[in-house]
């Protein structure tokens, strides 16, 4: 609801079960709340139903799809191919990124099958964003900012197969977050201790108009389970960012209603971030990896010209704040936290166990004032009203025009006095239905046309207002109009005639529809592809020779290491294999 009241055109939320994050499940009663309150400023809400399903879930599946069709819902995110086997409601499906979209003959048989909408992977570059946006004509999604898994989405199997917890079933471990020690082919370290597989935060905000002209519709926020400040702040920040964009282009609109007009200035920079990439949109192979922590940095803001033991004095145009959260990273590269426990101008006194060493460059993690303004922040967002007032034989008549052109008409029977002093009633009611009393509302034009020769008390006509605006509601809710498709089989066929483990088939209807699109080949044995060259755990863009700037394709690399490369940690060895052709990594368990 924070996201909606932001800005959000639309939001995507775990439904009780089945989700791809299996902590973020929120109650069909709660979804329920989310829905009627979005579809009031003409927002929708996706259901995340996007693990991978046994054979005995499919049955829960389907009626959990049924049950959100019913309250509302506008769309189904899903990953299982044997969904589209069942008897579904008519409700829009999406194509999850986990479903690894990543090429155009991919999302057009996807489009071919049924689906309403496709959410890229995020791997991509806006050259190949257009290839796809040339052959096919579904709505495609990009996310744009927030947490990046370090493998291709639905492609990597290390936490299912090192700790029995499936990415693809909502249960990530996050093995990307771990630490891990780097070896050359001949046991020497390369790099000891660090978060070699833990990559930097997206931020996309500076190519929205890029991703506009390569024919993206809709653009992503990662966003579940943070807190209300971050989605309210991101969301904002984006809102903005957008509507700029859609202002200066007239032929393109937002899809829901509602001007947003915050009390704080939105930036990212000031909410949970690991630091901020654009992946490869660009084409380019930038240095991402957060290899030093994978802890939220914040916003830079300065650097210690001077120390004691309980304190420290920055060089920085930043306010500091009683309470903020400060970070930087020691002489051994460790994170390391503090409390402003009290600030005069750039001195700031602690109570940690040292201070910073002069040079330091110091990071804030929690700006205490900027959280106040967040957590303050509530309905910013307001649907724009105009109100013509009239009289009736026996009280008023209020007619509402919304700015998507929606009409309600509330009559009541107000009793009316013989005014001892005739004249300003019209200015009164002109007055009292300028008030939106809390609501959703902003009303921009009053026209009052009526008999000033009567006397009506105040609290009939505030009750006239606020019958008008709840009638209005209801008139609203009522022309919501939800997009409704309903699945027609067909046999197109899928972009091969061979499925193996990597396509993520785990169960007979799965397996039912890839044969009615012509597969005839079923190599779906994990054993098969962990020993054979599918038996990847990871398959990333992501490279670490290419984070040190050993990069052999581009040249960088001084100097051979003995190969494989390796990567340590406390569950075991993994294998590295680069593909420099295709510019990918691949992480593999060592037998």
């Amino acid at each position: 609801m924070a996201a909606i009241n932001h800005g959000a055109d639309a939001v995507y939320i775990g439904a009780p079960r089945f989700g791809a994050r299996a902590a973020a499940g929120n109650s069909l009663q709660d979804i329920e709340k989310l829905i009627r309150h979005a579809h009031l400023f003409r927002a929708r809400v996706y259901i995340a139903l996007n693990t991978l399903f046994t054979d005995s879930e499919l049955e829960s599946a389907v009626k959990l799809a049924w049950q959100l069709y019913d309250i509302g819902s506008d769309a189904l995110i899903i990953q299982d191919m044997g969904l589209l086997e069942c008897d579904l409601p008519p409700i829009p499906l999406h194509a999850s990124t986990q479903t690894n979209n990543r090429t155009a003959e991919k999302v057009r048989f996807l489009e071919d099958v049924g689906f309403q909408q496709v959410v890229l992977a995020r791997e991509l570059s806006l050259t190949q964003v257009r290839r796809i946006r040339q052959k096919t004509t579904l709505p495609l999604e990009c996310f744009v900012h927030g947490a990046l898994c370090v493998s291709y989405s639905g492609q990597c199997y290390i936490s299912e197969r090192v700790s029995g917890r499936s990415g693809n079933r909502g249960e990530c471990a996050q093995f990307c977050r771990h630490r891990y020690t780097l070896r050359d082919g001949d046991g020497e370290v390369i790099v000891a201790d660090k978060y070699l597989l833990s990559i930097k935060d997206l931020n996309l905000s500076k190519h929205l108009g890029d991703l506009v002209e390569a024919g993206i519709s809709s653009f992503k926020i990662e966003g579940r389970l943070k807190e209300s400040g971050y989605v309210k702040n991101v969301t904002a920040y984006y809102r903005q960012a957008l509507d700029k964009i859609l202002d200066e282009k007239p032929g393109l609109a937002r899809s829901s209603s509602g001007r947003c007009h915050y009390s704080f200035t939105p930036d990212p920079s000031r909410s949970f971030n690991r630091g901020a990439c654009n992946y490869f949109l660009t084409g380019k192979r930038p240095r991402i990896g957060s290899v030093d922590s994978p802890k939220s940095l914040g916003e830079k803001i300065g650097t210690v010209v001077s120390r004691s033991d309980t304190s420290f004095t920055l060089k920085t145009d930043t306010a500091l704040h009683n309470g903020d959260g400060l970070c930087y990273f020691d002489d051994r590269d460790e994170m390391v936290g503090l409390l402003a426990n009290r600030v005069e101008q750039n001195v700031v006194h602690h109570r940690a166990k040292r201070s910073p060493a002069v040079g330091t460059t110091i990071f804030r993690n929690l700006d205490v004032l900027f959280s106040k303004l967040l957590q303050q922040s509530d309905l910013c967002r307001s649907i724009s009203l105009s109100l013509q007032i009239r009289d009736t034989v026996k009280g008023y008549q209020v007619r509402v025009v919304d700015e998507d052109g929606c009409i309600s008409e509330t009559v009541v029977d107000i009793e009316k006095a013989v005014a001892k002093r005739p004249g300003g009633l019209a200015t009164r009611f002109e007055k009292q239905f300028r008030k939106s009393g809390g609501t959703v509302y902003d009303i921009t034009n009053v026209d009052v046309q009526i008999d000033e020769t009567v006397h009506v008390a105040a609290a009939a006509i505030n009750g006239l207002r606020r019958e008008a605006l709840l009638s209005h509601t209801e008139v609203r809710m009522a022309g919501y109009c939800r997009q409704e498709s309903a699945l027609v089989p067909n046999g197109v066929n899928w972009i091969s005639d061979r499925v193996t483990f990597l396509d993520n088939i785990t169960n007979a209807k799965a397996q039912a529809f890839y044969r009615r699109h012509g597969v005839t080949e079923f190599d779906l044995s994990e054993e098969s592809c962990r020993e054979g060259k599918d038996g990847a755990l990871m398959r990333t863009r992501y490279c670490i020779r290419a984070q040190l700037g050993r990069c052999k394709k581009s040249g960088e690399a001084e100097g051979e290491l003995a190969e494989p490369f390796t990567l340590t940690d406390n569950t075991g060895v993994y294998i590295l294999d680069f593909n420099c052709e295709a510019c990918e990594m691949v992480v593999r368990k060592s037998k």
